[in-house]
């Protein structure tokens, strides 16, 4: 009987290429978005490769070739492998759907592909970085990050924000319902969680505020597709202007400022009297410890080659990065002048929730 011994060597030459073969489909994922591949496949049960080139007008070598790679990868399903190349039937499974293509869906992950082609074309701007100490400016991350940041943040800021987050927090969330309200919505991104708050909380007055212009017009288009009365206003937090907000909400924002605890004080001066801002950002540990789990290996990789980058734009950013833990959110909103900052008891696999008052 003959044991092989696994090496730490090994297992990591395993992990990097299972890496290369992970990356490599969510490009391909990529090139389906781009292309309404999947729209294309799901417009009809069963297609073959001229049948879909025809259908998302691209040429029948690449859908040939997407296909198969496609089915390999087990995305979508061939009927007969062994019939002849171009008659071969495909057909996106219903179970697929929601993580490929339905936009709202709980389970839609496809926009991953998007973020790392996103960071992919900035990484060489990333290195020289490195080198300078100097950062790289959120928007040369370009339009595909950007749609991909919103798109992944949109099924829990359309949904599970007004469902879940705020009804876990019932005095808060019988206020919105009851009261004629003011809500900012600060770091607002593409806009998805302003859009959410102005359906479910017809009586309150929505604003969304973003540094990045780009994301502010694409905010604007989602909100008139989507037919609800919002405001979106381009503008750093830290010069926050308007003031009689019962609620400031920082949504996967605050780690990304480069002044966060002036940001957090310019914010409480803009609260009503009896105003909070709710903070929701990543949960990671609660302190540093080295291997982490998957959740502290994303967030580091997100953090090492754009989140961090992004902030040291500012030479006096306090560079926090995506790990932002407790203690120093705690910290924080104490130097800007808060009385209370509570985690709320609010169950969610990525975010942590913060409660400042």
């Amino acid at each position: 009987m003959c044991h092989t011994n696994i090496t730490r060597e090994d297992e990591l030459t395993e992990r990097l290429f299972q890496g290369a073969i992970h990356a490599l489909e969510l490009y391909s994922i990529y090139l389906g978005k781009e292309l309404g591949l999947y729209e294309a496949l799901h417009a009809e049960s069963r297609q073959t490769p001229p049948q879909l080139a025809a259908r998302a007008g691209i040429h029948p070598r690449y859908a040939r070739e997407w296909l198969e790679q496609q089915a390999t990868a087990g995305l979508i399903v061939v009927d007969d492998a062994g019939r002849p190349a171009d008659e071969r039937g495909y057909t996106l499974p219903h179970d697929h759907l929601g993580v490929l293509l339905e936009q709202d869906h709980a389970a839609h992950v496809a926009p991953f592909a998007h973020m790392l082609v996103g960071i992919a074309g900035a990484l060489p701007k990333v290195v020289r970085a490195y080198r300078d100490g100097s950062g790289v400016p959120y928007e040369l991350y370009g339009a595909d990050f950007r749609a991909g940041q919103g798109g992944i943040n949109r099924p829990a800021f359309v949904s599970d924000l007004a469902e879940q987050w705020l009804p876990a927090i019932p005095r808060l969330h019988a206020r919105l319902l009851s009261e004629p309200t003011r809500v900012a919505d600060v770091g607002c991104g593409e806009g998805w969680a302003t859009i959410g708050l102005a359906r479910a909380y017809p009586q309150a007055e929505v604003v969304g505020y973003d540094l990045d212009l780009a994301s502010i017009e694409a905010a604007r288009r989602h909100a008139e597709q989507a037919g609800v009365s919002v405001r979106f206003v381009h503008g750093d937090a830290v010069d926050f202007a308007e003031d009689g907000f019962d609620l400031v909400l920082l949504l996967e924002a605050l780690h990304d400022m480069t002044q966060p605890t002036e940001a957090l004080r310019a914010l409480r001066g803009a609260l009503s009297r009896d105003g909070a801002v709710l903070i929701a950002d990543e949960r990671v540990a609660e302190r540093f410890s080295a291997p982490g789990d998957e959740i502290e290996r994303m967030m580091y990789g997100w953090s090492v080659s754009h989140c961090l980058p992004a902030a040291m734009v500012d030479p006096n950013s306090e560079a926090i990065g995506t790990a932002i833990r407790p203690d120093r959110v705690r910290h924080m909103a104490r130097e800007a002048g808060y009385g209370r900052c509570e985690v709320q008891p609010i169950d969610n696999q990525l975010f942590r929730f913060f409660l400042l008052q």
